[in-house]
């Protein structure tokens, strides 16, 4: 992708007709998702003062990526922003979509008075991790991710805030 000229892109915040176009660039990175899904998704994100979706808008096509970005509160460590998902189109890649995307979330965080940015990204991934590394992104560890999924009566159990009831 050397010699690549950067694309004309405005960043702007995802708005719900975004999300046909948000489930096929997901699905460009290998995570499935119909635009129903991607709705849902964004709905509840909205909600976050602490979460937003920022989206590459070009001429044609006119979504050509989109980041994902949100707070994140432990009790082991200071506040910081993490990004949950960065996607850009294959055909739009090395040409800029993605640093500017991730200056905007930045900027977002900063905003907020984040002191940090994180983000993880899979080692299979291995050209991300130069991306980021580019970026002043600091390789801190790596680590084990580990899921269980649970019952829906576990689910059920808890309140909107995620309390148990």
């Amino acid at each position: 992708m050397e010699g690549l000229v950067p694309i004309r892109i405005a960043v702007r915040q995802m708005r719900p007709e975004d999300a046909q176009a948000v489930a096929d660039l997901s699905c460009q990175l290998g995570y499935p998702a119909t635009a129903a899904d991607v709705r849902q998704r964004f709905a509840s994100i909205e909600r976050h003062p602490d979460a937003r979706v920022f989206v590459a808008q070009a001429p044609d096509p006119p979504i050509v990526g989109w980041i994902h970005i949100y707070g994140t509160y432990l009790l082991e460590s200071d506040p910081y922003a993490e990004i949950g998902g960065l996607v850009v189109a294959e055909e739009a890649r090395g040409q800029g979509v993605g640093g500017t995307l991730l200056a905007a979330a930045e900027k977002w965080a900063a905003d907020l008075a984040y002191a940090t940015v994180r983000v993880r990204s899979n080692v299979l991934r291995v050209q991300a991790r130069g991306f980021y590394e580019h970026l002043g992104y600091e390789h801190i560890k790596t680590q084990n991710n580990f899921l269980k999924a649970l019952t829906l009566s576990s689910r059920d159990s808890l309140g909107s805030k995620g309390q148990a009831t």
